[in-house]
């Protein structure tokens, strides 16, 4: 036990003047605490093994931007989870989702969210949609060792930015590259005939509803070839979670909205499965 905690004192790294950055002061106080900052004395050799997130799909409509995420995670040909929440809010205005290695990623998206608000604690205002992209990005290199291990983790990030007065999506590599996607993106397992779906269903001048049909539908796609998908499950009543942000902010569809528009997308789909 340090002599101020002893004495009931914080610790003087909690009262020195610091910069706006959470993640920097961690750094500096207890390196320890970081995503992958075990990396250094992990074993190396074989991948090591562990849950994965799959598909993520977003997309841009008139008045922002909607993402959904499919509840499935697997640890190699098993489910390991078939609840699993992959779509969160970063802050008020932006959304992020998860694909890759489900522990790592979870505790990288809950420090995200720490570092997002103790900027706005620190400098009084919000950070601007790219400075969080950007921050985002230097996240995900300080995760490289775990990468090159097989714990990668590959996040999106849409948002409403407030100066253009439009949504926007940036994705990224598992090296902290981060790059301004047009329109829709998708990443994970399944992204590939997400990304298909995408494409054809996908339009300018989307209004809310039709956004959030656009992505269940192209995750039903994903399910539908991919494996590590899980589609909506009807029975056990299990639905992907859609976030939608706008200049309002961010608003998760419920359940009971969700489960009204897969029954619908079922219902148009019904004798349209295509070849056995």
């Amino acid at each position: 036990m340090s002599r101020d905690a002893a004495q009931g004192r914080l610790p003087a790294a909690y009262l020195a003047a610091g910069g706006s950055s959470f993640t920097d002061f961690v750094a500096r106080h207890d390196p320890r605490l970081l995503p992958g900052a075990g990396a250094a004395g992990a074993p190396t050799g074989q991948p090591l093994e562990a849950p994965h997130a799959t598909t993520i799909v977003t997309l841009a409509w008139q008045g922002g931007v909607v993402m959904a995420g499919d509840r499935r995670a697997t640890l190699g040909s098993l489910i390991a989870n078939r609840d699993m929440r992959k779509v969160f809010a970063a802050d008020e205005r932006s959304l992020v989702g998860i694909a890759g290695a489900a522990g790592v990623a979870v505790e990288m998206v809950r420090l995200f969210q720490v570092e997002l608000e103790h900027y706005e604690k620190i400098e009084g205002v919000v950070m601007s949609l790219e400075g969080k992209a950007n921050r985002l990005a230097a996240m995900l290199r300080g995760n490289l060792g775990l990468a090159m291990q097989g714990l990668s983790v590959v996040p999106v990030l849409g948002g409403f930015d407030a100066e253009r007065r439009e949504g926007r999506i940036f994705s990224y590599d598992v090296t902290g590259g981060c790059y301004e996607e047009q329109e829709h993106h998708s990443v994970g397992s399944g992204s590939f005939f997400a990304r298909g779906a995408l494409k054809k269903l996908w339009r300018p001048g989307l209004d809310r509803a039709a956004a959030v049909r656009v992505t269940l539908e192209a995750l039903y796609d994903a399910a539908d070839d991919d494996s590590a998908t899980g589609g909506p499950d009807v029975h056990r009543r299990i639905w992907p979670v859609v976030g939608v942000v706008d200049a309002g902010g961010v608003d998760f569809v419920d359940e009971a909205e969700s489960e009204q528009v897969v029954e619908t997308i079922l219902a148009d789909r019904r004798g349209q499965a295509g070849p056995r």
